[in-house]
C-alpha cells in the first residue's frame, strides 16, 4: 500500500512541475456553428451583399445546406457564405471560407449562378465559388468540384427554379429599370446602338438594381470597361484608326436612314453633331419583344 501511495505522489509532482499543452478542439463547423465562441469562428474578409434576385429565392436566406465528400464537409448558406471543413481528428483540421455572397452571374438575361467571392487567401488570390442553381425535388447541395485552383463550383438543387420563368431577370426589376431596359431594346432595334452598347446598358441596369457589384474589389470581381487603348506598334494604331473611321461612316448611314442630321467640322476627324433629338416613332409591326422574356408584353 505504501508503495502505491509513493508512486501516486511522484506522478502528481511530475504533472504539477510540467506545463501541460492545451490543444484547442478543431473548428469543424466554421462560421455557421452557434456553439463556438466568436473568437473561434472563421473570420470573413467582408460582409455579404444584400439579398437580391428572384424574390421566391429569398426564403433560402438564413438556411444552410451541407455536402460531404471524402474527408471534407461543405456548407452552402444562400446569400451568406460557403465554407469547407476537414472531417478528421487532427488537432489542426482545416476549416475555411470558400466565398462570401457578392453577386449574381447573368447570361442571356437569366440568373445562372450565385458568386461567392472574397474567401480565405489562397496564395496571391482569394478563394471563390460559383453556385449553379438547377431544378430538383428538394433543396440540397448536390455536387462540389474545383475546376481551377481555389475556384470552386457547386450545384444546388431546388424546386424553386423549376418553373421556366423562375430565373428570368426582367420580371424582378422595378418599373423604372424595366423602362430603361425597354429604351435600350428599342435603340438596339433602331440600330442607334450596337450590340456591345446594348449589353453595356444592361450591365449598368443590373448593377444599379444590386444584382452585380458596382465597385472593383479583389480578383474575380466585376471588371469595368477599358477607356484607353494601347498599341504595340504604329501599324496597330493605324489599323484601329481605320476601323473607327469605318464605324463612324456606318453610324452616319444609320442616322441618315432615320432622318437625323449631322455636321462635319473642318478638321480631318469626323465628329457627329446631332441637331435633332426627335426619334422616329416605330410602326406597329416594328414593336419589339424583350430578350430573355418568353411571354408577351403589353404594347404601349
Amino acid at each position: 500500500m505504501a508503495a502505491w501511495l509513493w508512486l501516486l505522489l511522484c506522478f502528481v509532482y511530475d504533472a504539477a512541475a510540467t506545463k501541460m499543452k492545451i490543444v484547442e478542439e478543431p473548428n469543424t463547423f466554421g462560421l455557421n456553428n452557434p456553439f463556438l465562441s466568436q473568437t473561434n469562428k472563421l473570420q470573413p474578409r467582408t460582409d455579404p451583399a444584400p439579398v437580391s434576385g428572384p424574390p421566391h429565392l429569398f426564403r433560402l436566406a438564413g438556411k444552410c445546406f451541407s455536402f460531404v465528400e471524402s474527408t471534407y464537409k461543405y456548407e452552402f448558406c444562400p446569400f451568406h457564405n460557403v465554407t469547407q471543413h476537414e472531417q478528421t481528428f487532427r488537432w489542426n483540421a482545416y476549416s475555411g471560407i470558400l466565398g462570401i455572397w457578392q453577386e449574381w452571374e447573368i447570361e442571356n438575361n437569366t440568373f445562372t449562378g450565385m458568386w461567392m467571392r472574397s474567401g480565405d487567401a489562397c496564395g496571391t488570390k482569394n478563394r471563390q465559388t460559383k453556385v449553379h442553381l438547377i431544378c430538383g425535388r428538394s433543396n440540397k447541395l448536390a455536387a462540389v468540384s474545383e475546376p481551377s485552383t481555389c475556384v470552386y463550383a457547386m450545384t444546388f438543387e431546388t424546386p424553386l427554379v423549376c418553373h421556366p420563368h423562375a430565373l428570368l431577370v426582367y420580371p424582378t426589376l422595378t418599373e423604372a429599370f424595366r423602362s430603361q431596359w425597354d429604351e435600350a431594346e428599342q435603340s438596339l432595334y433602331d440600330e442607334l446602338i450596337t450590340e456591345q452598347g446594348y449589353q453595356k446598358r444592361l450591365q449598368d441596369i443590373f448593377r444599379e438594381a444590386g444584382y452585380l457589384k458596382k465597385m472593383l474589389g479583389s480578383e474575380g470581381d466585376v471588371k469595368t470597361d477599358q477607356t484607353h487603348l494601347t498599341f504595340d506598334s504604329l501599324e496597330q494604331c493605324s489599323t484601329a484608326n481605320t476601323g473607327l473611321l469605318e464605324e463612324i461612316k456606318r453610324l452616319q448611314g444609320i442616322l441618315e436612314r432615320h432622318g437625323i442630321s449631322y455636321h462635319k467640322n473642318g478638321s480631318s476627324n469626323t465628329q457627329l453633331q446631332p441637331v435633332s433629338t426627335v426619334l422616329p416613332t416605330p410602326r406597329a409591326e416594328e414593336k419589339y419583344h424583350l430578350r430573355g422574356d418568353t411571354g408577351d408584353r403589353d404594347e404601349h
